[in-house]
């Protein structure tokens, strides 16, 4: 098989073309000819450069969410049989710990992450545990799949368990056109609440209105507490659904919390860093959630919501073939996408491999 196979830290320009040996599956292991896999900003470019918070040891196959069809499988695996059509999910747990136990899979630290820590889906073949791997419906394009899973489990543990979102409350979702931002939308209005969607463009808003949000607001044209508190009648949102981490757009989310609200987070893009109002903090008796990854629930709902066909994925912007993984990067790296960047090694030419 073919993958991208990074030995040192840097540019797009580290991700080269190999030829390794095709994965013989262990027992409890699952082959997947990889159709899509998404490319992220943190997860993949972050990655890539070195920059992530997380070590990430070499060589290393980046690739968190792929999407395709089962080519082999172990001889304990239950769940799927050669020729389903699944994705995958990146956070593989150990199943053993005290919070994998509880059913609170997203706080186990012990075990590891397809693409970050662990050999991910740039290339023609994954291997995972069975434990991780859904069917998706026929009619569901791989792409698509890929984004789904990608984003939806980690939305609805953010809203749901983390926020703890009520029907009827109100809720701000912060970067609205993207993966995230479209997937918190959706979920909040199966939930019963009232949506504003915040974004950096009037199209973005656009974008974040046909995904079912019941109001829109650009944060670069428009004082977003100013607006978030003259849509609410004065009051502010319960909920802020945050992803960016940008310190000039941080002000304006949690400044749009009502009294006992809470800001929940999930991604730092934007930087990381951000300036903190501590007296608007405690006065106001606001809540700061961090909100990484989900439980196995959640993962389950998604798929339900999959098969019946109530959620659908962001924009995708493009697919591109693997051996084009530099130029997704590149564009990634420029903000030069209006919506997610797929690649798809069934795609990909006989090109020279080292």
């Amino acid at each position: 098989m073919k993958a991208l196979v990074i030995r040192e830290f840097g540019g797009p320009e580290v991700m080269r073309l190999e030829e390794l040996p095709d994965l013989i599956p262990g027992p409890n292991d699952v082959v997947i000819a990889v159709h899509a896999v998404s490319v992220n900003f943190t997860l993949d470019v972050m990655v890539r450069s070195g920059r992530y918070a997380r070590g990430t040891p070499l060589p290393h196959v980046l690739g968190v969410d792929p999407s395709g069809v089962v080519i082999a499988v172990g001889p304990d695996v239950d769940r799927v049989v050669v020729g389903d059509r699944v994705s995958v999910q990146s956070g593989i747990r150990c199943g053993t710990c005290e919070f994998c136990l509880a059913g609170r899979q997203s706080e186990c630290n012990s075990g590891s992450s397809l693409g970050v820590n662990r050999w991910g889906g740039y290339a023609e073949q994954v291997m995972v545990p069975q434990e991780v791997v859904y069917t998706i419906p026929d009619s569901l394009e791989f792409a698509d799949a890929t984004v789904i899973a990608r984003h939806f489990p980690t939305a609805r543990h953010m809203l749901k368990t983390r926020a703890e979102l009520q029907s009827g409350e109100w809720i701000l979702v912060m970067g609205a056109a993207g993966g995230l931002g479209s997937s918190s939308i959706q979920v909040a209005k199966l939930m019963g609440a009232t949506v504003i969607a915040a974004a950096g463009t009037d199209d973005r808003v656009r974008t974040g209105l046909d995904f079912g949000a019941d109001y829109g607001v650009n944060y670069r044209e428009q004082d977003l507490a100013a607006e978030v508190t003259r849509i609410t009648g004065g009051r502010g949102v319960d909920v802020v659904a945050e992803n960016i981490g940008d310190p000039d757009l941080w002000p304006g989310a949690f400044n749009s919390l009502a009294v006992r609200g809470r800001l929940v987070t999930a991604g730092a893009h934007g930087g990381g860093t951000v300036p903190l109002d501590v007296s608007r903090l405690y006065l106001r008796r606001i809540r700061i959630i961090g909100s990484p990854g989900c439980d196995n629930a959640d993962i389950e709902w998604t798929m339900e919501q999959a098969h019946a066909g109530t959620i659908r994925p962001a924009k995708i912007d493009r697919i591109m073939p693997l051996h084009d993984a530099d130029q997704a990067h590149g564009l990634m790296e420029r903000r030069e996408t209006s919506g997610k960047l797929i690649l798809d090694p069934t795609l990909s030419l006989n090109l020279p491999t080292v």
